[in-house]
């Protein structure tokens, strides 16, 4: 199994509780992620938790040991992503993430803000938080 992880993952791993050992646990396992969700997660970090650059620029260097390289995000990125929210009635930045996992091979995505279990072609949505998806 290939995983993409959301931005919502590695918020939850950057904080103490159920939600950030799940997180920890996806990272450790390995996986994909995309250049939008490391802008995302240093917008978090510093908008909404107060984080300094110095310490925003060591949780990227942790994420860049641990998982695969952020896939960056291209023109056909954006064109794919105008498809998906077209057909599936995404939001143009969910569709996003949904394209760099596609475009990544990956066939399960781990998000917390997308319909659990939903299926686009051969990607499978999973909001690991959910008891059933443990």
């Amino acid at each position: 199994m290939s995983a993409f992880l959301d931005t919502n993952i590695l918020v939850y791993a950057q904080q103490t509780g159920r939600k950030a050992e799940i997180s920890q646990e996806l990272i450790a396992e390995g996986g994909t992620i995309s250049a939008q969700v490391l802008n995302e997660l240093a917008n978090v970090l510093r908008k909404k938790q107060g984080r300094s650059f110095g310490e925003i620029a060591a949780v990227l260097d942790d994420i860049d040991n641990a998982l695969d390289p952020a896939r960056p995000l291209t023109a056909q990125s954006c064109r794919s992503a105008l498809a998906l929210a077209g057909e599936h009635g995404l939001s143009f930045y969910d569709a996003l993430i949904v394209a760099a996992a596609i475009e990544a091979g990956c066939d399960t995505l781990y998000s917390e803000d997308m319909q659990h279990e939903r299926i686009i072609g051969a990607l499978t949505i999973r909001n690991p938080f959910l008891e059933e998806a443990r």
